[in-house]
């Protein structure tokens, strides 16, 4: 049976899962040629989306909501009429959750959750899974404080899978599995603080952290 410890097992060996459809149980895992990855001393933020965050239109909360984000992430929506999150790998992310693998940085205007992303943590890496919008930039702010928060607290490898355009303007590079995996190895073994991660940060507080080392950041 493929549970939560053989999860974890799969992202330090360097795959991730996927399902096919909402409706399809099958779980498959996948270890693509050519990797996406957020360098996070390298991280760029656009000059308009620097004004954003520090105007703070949301109020950002960390692991106060996954299931709601999780849900989000998997609801259809503009181009995505159909979702990889199905029954079975739902599930795998709710213990992983309760396990404390898992985080979700939520943007939350009006008591109203309308946007964000979660991940998987293991060791000092981080494996961003998926992320929604319901409002302009939400999604961009979280990522934003996502990073800034990984450096705070002392993570050094974010996973973003596949390279896209949308993650290309904060400058995620595309490297191969192989190189991918020369990363990963020493990242499993850093023990990163997550009240570093958790603790309260003001827009003003997340863009110099995202755009900086963490040792110039402190």
């Amino acid at each position: 049976m493929f549970g939560p410890d053989q999860l974890l097992a799969a992202y330090a060996s360097g795959v991730f899962p996927m399902g096919e459809a909402r409706d399809d149980p099958r779980v498959f895992l996948v270890e693509p040629e050519r990797r996406g990855v957020i360098p996070l001393d390298a991280f760029h933020i656009p000059s308009r989306l620097q004004r954003t965050v520090r105007a703070e239109p949301f109020e950002v909360r960390v692991d106060t909501a996954f299931p709601a984000v999780l849900d989000a992430c998997a609801a259809p929506g503009p181009g995505r009429e159909d979702t990889w999150i199905n029954g079975p790998i739902r599930g795998l992310y709710l213990e992983l959750a309760r396990r404390g693998h898992v985080h979700s940085v939520e943007c939350w205007r009006d008591g109203t959750l309308v946007g964000g992303l979660y991940g998987v943590t293991l060791g000092g890496a981080f494996f961003g899974e998926s992320m929604f919008s319901r409002a302009t930039d939400a999604s961009k702010v979280a990522l934003v404080h996502l990073v800034a928060r990984l450096r705070r607290g002392g993570w050094v490898l974010l996973d973003a899978q596949f390279m896209t355009d949308h993650l290309q303007q904060f400058g995620a590079q595309e490297i191969s599995q192989a190189e991918y995996l020369r990363r990963l190895a020493p990242a499993l073994g850093v023990s990163p603080d997550p009240a570093g991660f958790a603790a309260p940060m003001a827009g003003a507080e997340a863009v110099p952290y995202a755009r900086q080392p963490t040792t110039q950041a402190s």
